[in-house]
């Protein structure tokens, strides 16, 4: 692989199907958490979300990287790489904005020098960081061969070169009786301009700024000035003109790709931090070559988000897929925090196979090649299908892939069938992914789908002793009592209550 092709993401570059976000986003909330990376970072980060690795190679090859992005002095260097090329976007900014052809020349050729600074500056403070993953070793390796390349160095010298000679240019403008003359030169004598501003302004010195680096718009006296010095010393004008004619698309392909990605990784990093500040777990996942799965601490990362600048508390779940199991049947009272947990997991899933790190204290599990979603919705007025005939529609398509090893989340299927019928089918749905090979969770309340199938676990979302929800999820049997109980108490219709109204 050429270094052109290098890429921080992959082994290999892959990113024909970035950006496509599938309804699993949606249905795990990570569209909010998206959202929040986006709001800090920008937009051009978010294909980045919305492709995953293949490869469990090329997961823990991310692993590895972002391991690197999280040492701090790695961190600081990459953080004041994006200090400087924001910087060179201000520019390139700026230059957009200017008409005159000479001074639009000078901020490209400053542009060109920012840009060349920021990864000389990147190189070193990466060198003495000391990174260890083969993607960030990998790429300094580039960058330093890139900065000792003829080009590069002729470009940088050149620009330099150009800019020290436009700053060493003196003129002189004379107004004398409503006439203004400009003309090559510099009043003799070391200071003497100085004093000269002093005496004839009669009180503190302001010192007059570059117009070639001032603000992109000039007045008439500095464009006027920039057209006679033109006149009086084109080489170096037209020198200049050439020169970013001729560079004007500058930018190495390799590092514009770095740019990008590693935005991504500092995106991830940053809200980590703030979530790491806030009290929040975060853990480097372990793929597990036994099919077994687990947590401690889960939690759902888009509900903690909401909750950073609130006092509402977030219960963290801890589980375990043992050998053999494949399928978590999950039923409980409403409210009781199924569907949270359900998305924490996809949401573990998710993250790992981002390479990133996952919301949670530890965590352990397979490479999953895929994630598959299915969330209860409402009767569709726009289509006129009633809610079994929309579910039916949005399953059939999950059912039909045949890929194995998918990680499976099933959320309140067939509520709308009778119970019978119900029972049936999510048997039937259950036998389906579990003959593929896949692992998931179903959460339901049809208790039977959790104690009649071989790799089923069956777990329950808990009540205490007041018979209120504890939002945690344990292994048990199904309770429909407690579920019962839950909902007539909800309601005011326990006989206490009945007997106190009546």
């Amino acid at each position: 692989m050429s270094y052109d092709e290098f890429s921080l993401l992959d082994t290999e570059p892959k990113m024909s199907d970035s950006g496509q976000f599938r309804t699993f986003y949606r249905d795990l909330n990570l569209d909010r958490v998206i959202d929040r990376l986006l709001g800090d970072w920008g937009k051009g980060i978010k294909k980045y979300y919305g492709y995953l690795p293949r490869t469990q190679k090329e997961v823990s090859y991310r692993q590895a990287v972002y391991t690197d992005v999280k040492k701090q002095a790695v961190h600081d260097a990459l953080m004041k790489y994006v200090e400087d090329m924001t910087d060179v976007d201000r520019m390139r900014e700026e230059k957009s904005k200017v008409y005159e052809d000479a001074q639009k020349a000078v901020w490209h050729l400053r542009e060109i020098i920012s840009y060349c600074l920021a990864y000389e500056r990147l190189f070193e403070a990466l060198t003495e960081g000391s990174p260890s993953s083969d993607g960030m070793r990998e790429f300094l390796k580039i960058l330093g061969g890139i900065l000792e390349e003829e080009g590069y160095r002729s470009l940088r010298e050149k620009a330099q070169q150009l800019l020290q000679r436009l700053k060493e240019l003196r003129f002189i403008i004379t107004y004398e009786k409503d006439r203004i003359s400009v003309a090559c030169g510099e009043l003799p004598g070391d200071g003497a301009y100085a004093e000269m501003l002093r005496k004839k302004t009669g009180g503190e010195l302001h010192r007059p700024v570059n117009p070639f680096r001032s603000d992109a718009a000039v007045c008439e006296l500095e464009k006027a000035c920039i057209e006679i010095l033109e006149k009086k010393r084109p080489e170096i004008f037209q020198e200049m003109k050439s020169m970013a004619y001729q560079w004007w698309e500058y930018e190495v392909p390799v590092l514009r790709r770095f740019d990008e990605e590693i935005r991504f990784y500092l995106s991830y990093c940053a809200l980590q931090q703030e979530m790491l500040e806030k009290g929040f777990s975060f853990a480097t996942p372990v793929f597990s070559e036994d099919k077994t799965m687990e947590a401690h601490d889960l939690y759902d990362m888009a509900l903690a988000l909401a909750s950073l600048y609130s006092d509402r508390e977030i219960v963290c779940n801890d589980f375990a897929y043992q050998t053999g199991e494949q399928f978590f049947v999950l039923t409980g009272p409403n409210q009781g925090g199924k569907t949270t947990f359900a998305r924490s997991l996809g949401q573990l899933v998710y993250f790992t196979r981002l390479g990133l790190d996952v919301p949670a204290a530890s965590a352990r599990l397979p490479f999953f090649p895929d994630i598959q979603t299915h969330f209860s919705v409402e009767e569709s007025v726009e289509t006129g299908k009633g809610k079994l005939k929309e579910e039916l529609t949005r399953l059939a398509p999950m059912m039909e892939t045949h890929q194995e090893g998918t990680f499976i989340i099933i959320n309140e299927l067939f509520t709308t069938a009778a119970s019978y019928d119900a029972k049936i089918m999510g048997k039937r749905v259950l036998k389906h992914f579990i003959d593929l090979g896949c692992m998931g969770i179903y959460v339901t309340h049809i208790a039977e789908l959790a104690t009649e199938q071989d790799g089923v676990v069956s777990l329950r979302a808990m009540l205490n002793d007041q018979k209120i929800q504890t939002y945690k999820i344990r292994r048990g049997e199904p309770d429909d009592t407690a579920c019962a109980e839950n909902l007539v108490s909800k309601y005011g219709l326990t006989y206490e209550q009945l007997k106190e109204r009546l």
